[in-house]
């Protein structure tokens, strides 16, 4: 499997990956507040609430499709891996099938669109005033005591809704 990851040379990595890419690009969205109009991100904070909502709902969808993408590359493989076993009078059920560039392409496309969904939705949370923590404490209220990370912060039973 090829590595597509990396961390540049001489440079000290980060507790948590995640947690820093997060909390460094929900600084950039919070400091955009005050950019100019040429900032995409100025727009999608200061312009009507439709602007932000249509976008997270169009970069849900477009992963919704890079997903499906990866199923019917997996599909079409299968089923050609079997066609071929049975064609050389093979058992059909033993065939691994071998995945095309395509896969990996749709893979690679799924990450893109993923990221545009949690940066348009990091977007609308700005926009309405819940902070990273205020949001990473409704994730972790959500997960069981052994589950959530040790000191994770949760949210006051006051402020939990469940199901409205």
């Amino acid at each position: 499997m090829v590595e597509k990851t990396f961390i540049p040379e001489g440079v000290e990595p980060p507790v948590s990956q995640i947690g820093a890419t997060i909390e460094a690009l929900v600084g950039t969205i919070a400091a955009r507040r005050e950019a100019g109009a040429e900032s995409y991100t100025h727009r999608l904070l200061s312009e009507g609430e439709d602007s932000v909502l249509k976008k997270v709902a169009e970069e849900a969808t477009e992963v919704v499709l890079a997903a499906k993408d990866i199923e019917c590359c997996m599909l079409v493989a299968q089923e050609s891996a079997e066609s071929s076993a049975i064609a050389m009078g093979q058992d059909e059920d033993a065939v691994c099938a071998e995945l095309p560039a395509e896969y990996y392409e749709a893979v690679d496309h799924l990450r893109y669109e993923a990221a545009d969904v949690v940066y348009h939705l990091l977007v609308v949370l700005e926009r309405y005033g819940i902070g990273i923590d205020e949001f990473a404490a409704e994730l972790n209220s959500r997960m069981a005591d052994g589950e959530r990370p040790s000191g994770g912060i949760l949210l006051h039973d006051e402020y939990i809704q469940r199901g409205k």
